[in-house]
């Protein structure tokens, strides 16, 4: 169904864990860790501030509408650009941003400060995805994804509890001054990555209209199913808490720990299978145990049945995220990364907007936050349904070709 089969098929194996391939992981996992650290510091800083919870909430909401309207504008000037111009500007932008909390008192000001945060982080991790693309040898797609987006889960399972400990121990002064300094320490990284030269646009590109260039057509397909994924996953993180009050489970944090955990050993293990055997090998099985740990989710009251939830989740979680990466990546052309990542990463912003406002209002409408995660496990019925439909849809095409 895409260029993977190709590749896999034209025989020798290039190797995966070269110096670019390690930069831009590390670069990665630098800005990621930066990220992660903020997002349980910034609200509480907020609120001591005298931030209501109205305002609290926009900090994170704003973030991802900056976020989402940024991604088809870089996704574009990655692919016009070049990767290294793009990248440079958006950790340029977090670092400032960053750093200016430091000095920013009035709440207002910082909600305006996370909108442009919001900007730089739409381009950084845009343009990262796509330098790692351009780097993974074709082959090894499912693999490399695999592996990089370890990066992502390290600083996700640490990041959080790490920016926490630093504010109570230190203030949260600290924790910004650590934050910059590694998204400085980003941009030095990504300074030694040998860029490939921007891929000129094929003449088709060049007839397209603005909004079509903005958007890849090929990645609208992995990116709806994955928009399914990342609305249950918005779900999870803004309500997780308050299901725990609900369920009486003291400390739900041990949810994401255990899942980070599953999320690290599954994904080099995926990325091969997607390799070898192709999406439909991986897609499959994520999405029955994405379902499976939902709806676990939804009965768990006590540690241990969070935990068994948790590690659930986190096979297909962790299975299906960089196999769908991949996927997009290689159904999109090589002078159209650009645009199909920042198609891709759009929808993960969207989706996890989505969860955290629609599962939301289904929580209010149903006075459970058991029933919420239920309901949930529903969009990964659509999941199957869509990928359904598209493997459907492929047969037929290919028996009218015959």
């Amino acid at each position: 169904m895409d260029q993977t089969t190709t590749a896999r098929a034209k025989g020798s194996r290039k190797p995966l864990w070269t110096k670019d391939f390690l930069i831009t992981a590390l670069a990665n996992l630098l800005l990621f860790f930066s990220f992660q650290m903020l997002i349980p510091t910034i609200p509480i800083h907020l609120s001591q501030l005298g931030g209501n919870n109205v305002q609290v909430g926009l900090v994170i909401g704003i973030f991802t509408i900056s976020s989402l309207l940024t991604r088809p504008f870089a996704g574009r000037a990655l692919d016009i650009l070049g990767r290294k111009h793009v990248l440079l500007v958006g950790l340029t932008i977090c670092a400032l941003t960053i750093a200016g909390y430091t000095y920013i008192a009035a709440v207002t000001l910082i909600l305006a400060a996370r909108f442009v945060h919001g900007i730089g982080w739409g381009l950084s991790t845009t343009s990262l995805g796509t330098v790692i693309a351009d780097i993974i040898p074709p082959e090894r797609r499912g693999e490399g994804m695999g592996y990089y987006g370890l990066s992502n889960t390290f600083a996700m399972a640490i990041g959080p509890l790490t920016g926490l400990w630093i504010m109570q121990s230190y203030g949260f002064s600290y924790v910004l001054l650590i934050s910059t300094i590694l998204a400085i320490l980003s941009i030095c990284s990504s300074l030694f990555i040998a860029y490939p030269k921007p891929i000129p646009p094929t003449n088709r590109a060049k007839s397209q209209r603005f909004t079509d260039r903005l958007w890849e057509r090929s990645a609208l397909l992995p990116s709806s199913l994955l928009l399914c994924t990342a609305i249950c996953y918005g779900g999870i993180v803004t309500f997780i808490t308050l299901f725990g009050h609900e369920a009486g489970i003291p400390n739900v944090g041990f949810f994401f720990f255990c899942n980070a955990s599953m999320v690290l050993l599954v994904r080099p293990i995926t990325g091969v299978l997607f390799d070898r055997k192709g999406p439909e090998w991986v897609l499959l099985p994520g999405a029955a145990f994405t379902i499976t740990g939902l709806l676990l989710l939804s009965y768990a009251n006590s540690n241990l049945s969070l935990a068994i939830a948790a590690l659930c989740y986190g096979v297909g979680f962790g299975s299906i995220q960089p196999a769908l990466q991949a996927w997009t990546i290689s159904r999109a052309a090589p002078d159209r990364r650009g645009a199909a990542n920042g198609t891709f990463f759009s929808a993960n912003d969207l989706g996890i907007g989505l969860g955290a406002m629609v599962l939301g209002a289904i929580a209010n409408w149903s006075g459970s936050y058991a029933l919420m995660y239920r309901f949930s496990s529903t969009l990964i019925i659509v999941f199957l349904l869509i990928y359904g439909w598209s493997i459907w849809s492929y047969s037929l095409h290919k028996k009218a070709a015959h």
